[in-house]
């Protein structure tokens, strides 16, 4: 019997998992690899501190916090950081021949006795999250070879080598060979630090008298670094062969897509967008990492009446559900998890995505390619004569797309669709002025979800603190309401978060049901305002600005977020 499911049936015989969450976390082990305690934490299973706690429990070796530990460079000096990194341990201390190492997996005596042979130290064990050992491994053996800064000086100092760019890495290998040219190096490194930052977009970008790239994490873009500007061409082809997109080609627009293969075998896909601008060709590649996304409809973050409000109308047999907002909302993650919720095997789901993000078992996922006439239009009426139980439709951005979407709807079908708009009530507004009838939003539409991400604060750094009654009743808080607010927190900064004291997004729902009253004033030419009063009033719609409110009364994020991400209610 092997050692993962061993810890698995222990973890379910103590109740800390359940034998479905095993199952999960097995599925996704063997799709992206790992060790399956990594895999039980990505799906969500079990939360890492308590994973941690019970593997220190069940060994026999007490646990620690590596966030409050610091560790001297003698001590790092004693492994390597390639030692570290393939088994995820770290040393920590030592006292005369003893070594205290820190390690994610403390079962696996055989690297115990490996250690104690590379150190000629008798080797004590304690127990640390895979992350919490990751993260010190970048703190204290921060040249690794695939740090960002760690290339920059071969590509200030190799101004002749900037051509020379090779095919033959196109699957990309975190911590390449040596040899490599500059630009292929840096282009790796910057993919492989984009991953482990958790970034969602890189954007490369020339001007006139300087380059830069920078990184949006967690919503918001940092500059990174800025290479010479002699590389931004070499940087550009690199990423063109990668693509497999045409090099010669430097006034259109073009578009790709990559994919990065790291140590550990997982994979991630990089959607890739260059556009020529005045100084050069400004790139940007969004992440798309399966491994991150989260398609279970209980934790997208609904407040519980809304949760149960989409999952009982996405099992209804027919009918119209929008999830809208801009670009970066989070709409996509909503979007894949009410398929997941309908997924199953007397299911016919098909899809119409540009382009199709991740790849779902038991999906019928059709590419969008404009370029030979085979748009969001053609995709629909070639489903509608597929027997579909579900249609879902990347985005709806002209007429005949919302017509035959909407006709769908209306005959019988379950219909999924996105749409960009401020918020749920102006949703109807959009429909009608792009010409689809009154009658038809208010009879075929069941659900309209507006949703905005917000970040969250760091909870390395978080401390409670009360907010003053003036500014949250500015906020929208009802003056009656304001002694609820016992839990709020503020973050001062820390090395977790890079001193920003926020950490992390999460997301905040506006749920617009379409009850009578609200079509009612749909027949009626109701404007979004009235529409929004009628769904507070008849359908207990929570505005985007009270969903960010209610984040801010649990303590999980900041007054300057609630303001950053929702608009004031003028009710």
């Amino acid at each position: 019997m092997s050692k993962p499911k061993r810890l698995g049936e222990l973890l379910v015989k103590e109740s800390l998992i359940n034998m479905d969450q095993l199952e999960d976390a097995r599925k996704e082990q063997k799709a992206h690899g790992g060790k399956l305690t990594s895999a039980l934490v990505r799906s969500g299973a079990i939360d890492e501190k308590v994973l941690t706690q019970f593997l220190g429990q069940q060994y026999g070796f007490p646990t620690i916090d590596l966030s409050n530990f610091e560790i001297s460079p003698e001590v790092i000096s004693m492994l390597g950081r390639r030692v570290c990194e393939k088994h995820c341990v770290i040393p920590v201390s030592r006292s005369g021949r003893n070594l205290v190492v820190a390690f994610s997996d403390p079962s696996n005596i055989f690297i115990k006795d490996d250690l104690s042979l590379l150190t000629r130290c008798k080797i004590e064990i304690v127990v640390a999250p895979d992350a919490a050992i990751n993260r010190a491994i970048e703190k204290y053996y921060g040249g690794g070879g695939t740090k960002l800064d760690s290339v920059m000086s071969a590509l200030e100092d190799s101004d002749d080598q900037y051509d020379q760019l090779s095919e033959s890495n196109a699957t990309l290998v975190d911590g390449g060979a040596t040899d490599e040219a500059p630009i292929i190096k840096f282009v790796n490194a910057m993919l492989v630090e984009a991953i482990k930052t958790k970034t969602s977009d890189i954007h490369i970008e020339p001007y006139e008298k300087r380059f830069r790239i920078r990184f949006r994490i967690d919503g918001k873009l940092v500059e990174k670094t800025q290479p010479p500007p002699g590389a931004a061409n070499a940087i550009s082809s690199r990423i063109k062969i990668l693509c497999k997109l045409d090099i010669a080609e430097k006034r259109r627009p073009q578009d790709g897509r990559l994919k990065v293969r790291l140590k550990n075998g997982s994979d991630v896909d990089f959607r890739v967008s260059i556009l020529p601008t005045l100084f050069g060709e400004k790139i940007v590649l969004r992440l798309l990492d399966k491994s991150n996304l989260q398609v279970d409809m209980t934790k997208l973050g609904l407040e519980n009446d809304d949760y149960e409000t989409l999952k009982e109308i996405v099992h209804r047999p027919q009918g119209m559900v929008l999830i809208t907002g801009p670009t970066g909302s989070g709409k996509t993650t909503t979007v894949y998890s009410s398929i997941a919720e309908l997924n199953a095997p007397d299911a016919n789901v098909s899809t119409a995505e540009d382009p199709v993000e991740f790849n779902l078992d038991g999906v019928n996922q059709v590419q969008i390619n404009a370029d030979i006439g085979f748009g969001f239009p053609e995709a629909l009426r070639s489903f509608l004569r597929q027997d579909p139980d579900v249609v879902v439709v990347g985005e709806i951005r002209d007429l005949e797309t919302a017509q035959i979407a909407y006709k769908a709807a209306s005959t019988g079908h379950m219909v999924i669709s996105t749409l960009h708009t401020n918020d749920a009530s102006s949703t109807v507004t959009r429909l009608v002025d792009m010409g689809i009838a009154p009658y038809m939003v208010a009879e075929a539409t069941s659900l309209v979800i507006a949703q905005r991400l917000i970040r969250k604060l760091c909870e390395r750094c978080a401390v409670e603190q009360k907010i003053n009654a003036e500014t949250l009743i500015k906020l929208g808080v009802e003056e009656s309401k304001v002694p609820e607010y016992t839990r709020t927190r503020v973050a001062e900064g820390c090395s977790a978060c890079n001193h920003t004291g926020l950490s992390g997004r999460l997301a905040i729902f506006e749920v617009l049901r379409f009850t009578r009253d609200v079509k009612e004033g749909i027949f009626e030419g109701a404007s979004p305002l009235e529409l929004k009063r009628r769904a507070i009033k008849s359908g207990g719609l929570r505005s985007l600005r009270q969903a960010a409110l209610l984040k801010l009364k649990e303590g999980l994020t900041s007054v300057e977020e609630v303001i950053n991400s929702s608009v004031e209610d003028l009710l």
